[in-house]
């Protein structure tokens, strides 16, 4: 069946997708980006409801109802500063969605490729109707999409329960390996691809739950072996693998717009990670092969000579500098005193010193919590500059 109305509508979804991404870029236009995501969201759910999920209507809704509430309360209860391990988690339902869609799709091949010609034309309907329609290419095809979606979904799902362990403190923050280090991961990987092969060749559908199985071993080693300390950065890739996932997701269920969403968010979760790492002096390389807790190389010199100061002498030189600039961190937000920095920046502007804030990328647990927490304490957006727009003021 041609769904005109439904991929029309996706087409909207994915352009008010892309203009939310780059609106949040911005803090001026970040709460209009927000309502960009919102509202193609919506629009993707009720074209698909229409479309291809038409006659699922009364699962849908309930469904969808479920996961609003569940939605509704990690939002009026989480802090901003436990929202890393929500980000973390949610990553994981995404990569165990990928884990079984995939599997679904392998089922369904089977059962349409068991059925003779007739039976596949006069019977078949929904997803198992357009696998009858694709020829053997196009199963083959269709077979490395779904291991490429199991597999990255399995990564990203023990990775990201293991990245969210660490940051909610109910896994020890210590990077630990097992007897072996990296060379089981090169190992679990090596043996991946030959298992995937082998899967391809038809060896069978037993060859994609040991592949599930590996690949589960390797989110849950790779991100052992990092330190709680450096979880904002992987949580920024597992987001990158989530989308990968999402995409092969994608492909396997022939919808365009979880391709393109899956793309934009796999694309900028891995430039993000790699402006952190960039940031952070750390090989980008690294971090996606799970090294980013080992050693780094010698540490930077600290040049100058530090001082001590007590709350009147910082009162002192804020008194007597004409140029302030204040480089907020996780101390703001866990004591939540935005709003004391921002009166104390009224001040100062009022007696006219020029204050500026400079935000590192990794500043807080995650990229922008700087900038929000700023935002909600109505500190005015031009004074909240970029590590790279204010590094030569210095």
């Amino acid at each position: 069946m041609d769904f005109g109305f439904t991929i029309a509508a996706y087409v909207v979804a994915a352009v008010l997708f892309i203009l939310s991404l780059g609106g949040l870029s911005g803090q001026e236009s970040a709460k209009r980006a927000v309502w960009y995501g919102i509202v193609g969201m919506g629009i993707a759910v009720l074209a698909t409801l229409i479309g291809p999920g038409q006659g699922l209507w009364g699962a849908s809704v309930i469904l969808i109802a479920m996961g609003a509430a569940v939605g509704y309360q990690l939002a009026t209860k989480v802090q901003m500063t436990q929202m890393p391990e929500l980000v973390a988690i949610m990553h994981s339902l995404v990569g165990l969605a990928a884990v079984f869609v995939g599997f679904n799709a392998d089922i369904e091949l089977g059962r349409v490729l068991a059925m003779d010609e007739a039976t596949r034309k006069a019977t078949v309907e929904g997803f198992a109707g357009l696998l009858a329609k694709k020829t053997p290419i196009e199963h083959s095809i269709l077979r490395v999409e779904l291991v490429l979606g199991v597999w990255i979904g399995a990564v990203t799902f023990t990775g990201s329960v293991i990245a969210y362990g660490k940051l909610a403190g109910k896994v020890d923050s210590a990077a630990k390996q097992l007897p072996g280090g990296h060379l089981l991961n090169a190992a679990a990987a090596a043996l991946s691809l030959v298992l995937a092969a082998a899967y391809l060749g038809g060896t069978g559908s037993w060859t994609l739950v040991l592949l599930t199985l590996l690949a589960l071993f390797i989110g849950y080693h790779l991100i052992m072996g990092i330190g709680g300390a450096d979880m904002p950065v992987v949580v920024s890739m597992l987001n990158s693998y989530s989308g990968w996932a999402a995409a092969a997701i994608g492909f396997s269920l022939g919808n365009d717009l979880l391709i393109v969403v899956g793309a934009l968010v796999g694309s900028s979760g891995a430039i993000l990670s790699y402006i952190m790492c960039k940031a952070m002096n750390r090989a980008f390389v690294s971090v996606i092969l799970g090294g980013f807790g080992g050693s780094s190389g010698p540490q930077m010199e600290v040049e100058g000579e530090q001082v001590a100061i007590d709350a009147d002498g910082v009162a002192a030189a804020l008194n007597d500098a004409d140029s302030v600039i204040i480089i907020p961190g996780y101390g703001m937000a866990v004591a939540q005193a935005q709003q004391s920095v921002s009166e104390l920046v009224r001040k100062l502007r009022a007696k006219g010193k020029n204050v500026r804030f400079a935000i590192h990328p990794v500043a807080g647990r995650l990229p922008g919590h700087m900038n929000v927490l700023l935002a909600e304490a109505k500190v005015p957006y031009d004074i909240v500059l970029e590590m790279d727009e204010i590094n030569e003021d210095f």
